[in-house]
């Protein structure tokens, strides 16, 4: 179980409710928000000040939408020079359960997060004031997200850069996205997966954007 502002979720209900896939926006009203797309980037591309200024970012984002509680962490890995291991972005998010602004949850642990029955798609990623995010088949598709991880939210091994030098970089490099709303080509160049789907072209903000991004990312309250 996990105390979300003094209420507490039940698992057991959650599991009820069938919370692990498909939910309508009325089945999760009690639990405040855990979870959210950025509404904006940095505006510099993916240098984001490292882990450190995507953390703060979470935190403005959410203090500035009225939501309760501090330790908001971004869904980042980061990867160690050397062969050291990296730092995994499923390890930083606490355990859950996560909800979005508009009470649905999304997932109930770090194994829901991580599986096929994750309920994250273009209508439960909302923004921390509970809009939804461009994607795929939109004006404007924005449905990029950066998160440098393999689908189990570990660091990449694949090797070369995946995390545009751990967040720092704003030209040359690359970084792993997933979609948020989980559409994709139907080549197996663009998977679907809302945290692993491919590389961008770049770390500038023009290049985010060719790829279909916008600098935007995933937060979490790891408490």
């Amino acid at each position: 179980m996990k105390q979300f502002g003094g209420r507490v979720l039940l698992a057991a209900s959650a599991i009820g409710l069938g919370l692990s896939s498909g939910l309508s926006p009325t089945t999760a009203q009690q639990a405040p928000m855990s979870f959210f797309v950025t509404s904006a980037g940095l505006g510099d591309g993916a240098n984001l000040g490292g882990l450190a200024g995507a953390d703060a970012h979470c935190r403005a984002l959410a203090k500035a939408a009225g939501a309760a509680g501090e330790t908001w962490r971004a869904y980042l890995s980061t990867t160690a020079p050397g062969g050291a291991a990296g730092i995994n972005a499923r390890d930083r998010i606490g355990s859950g359960p996560w909800a979005n602004a508009k009470g649905v949850v999304v997932a109930r642990n770090l194994d829901d997060l991580h599986s096929p029955a994750v309920n994250i798609t273009k209508e439960t990623a909302l923004t921390e004031t509970g809009e939804t995010v461009s994607g795929r088949g939109d004006a404007v598709n924005s449905h990029d997200m950066l998160t440098g991880s393999d689908p189990q939210g570990l660091h990449s091994t694949a090797g070369g850069d995946t995390t545009c030098g751990n967040w720092t970089k704003s030209g040359e490099g690359s970084a792993i996205v997933g979609h948020h709303d989980r559409i994709g080509l139907t080549d197996s160049r663009h998977m679907t997966s809302w945290n692993s789907s491919h590389g961008t072209r770049g770390c500038s903000q023009d290049a985010l954007k060719s790829t279909g991004g916008a600098g935007l990312f995933y937060c979490f309250l790891a408490e």
